[in-house]
């Protein structure tokens, strides 16, 4: 074989070898870039569908609470991905005018919240994972733990 034609190879290799990898050096950042985007969007959904479930409980609390005792419904809540924590009432536990969603975000943390004009009380399943869950909604003429105040008691099944 000659001499030369074994140069000319090794330079087609070392041209096509330098070509992929300025080609991956392009790619690599916008690879990078989608899954951000991708990791960004499943926390905007995540948070779009816990705003969704707790207007739809505020709203099933408030139509029971305003009916009064005997009133209850039963509801289909979807619990979505990144949820660590459900308050009904307050964050303390307490009665209160709130519907409070917890989810994981990229910047940490966010509370998803949705109120209800007339006291809310009770507690959604304490290992929250993602799936749906039939709750119940009851009036109350003396919430369980605060005698004195009638409220929609909420509470999984």
């Amino acid at each position: 074989m000659n001499p030369s034609r074994k140069s000319i190879k090794s330079q087609s290799s070392l041209e096509l070898l330098i070509t992929l990898a300025f080609g991956l050096v392009i790619l690599l950042p916008i690879v990078v870039l989608a899954f951000i985007q991708i990791s960004n969007s499943s926390s905007t959904l995540s948070a779009t569908e816990a705003q969704a479930t707790a207007q739809k409980l505020a709203g099933v609390a408030s139509t029971v609470a305003a009916q009064g005792q005997p009133a209850k419904q039963l509801v289909l809540v979807q619990i979505p991905q990144s949820v660590t924590h459900i308050y009904i009432g307050t964050t303390a536990g307490t009665i209160g005018h709130e519907i409070i969603f917890v989810v994981n975000t990229n910047a940490g943390p966010s509370y998803v919240t949705a109120y209800t004009p007339l006291n809310v009380s009770g507690s959604i399943s304490a290992d929250i994972n993602p799936g749906v869950y039939l709750v119940n909604v009851s009036a109350q003429n003396s919430c369980p733990n605060y005698p004195a105040l009638p409220c929609a008691y909420i509470a999984t099944t």
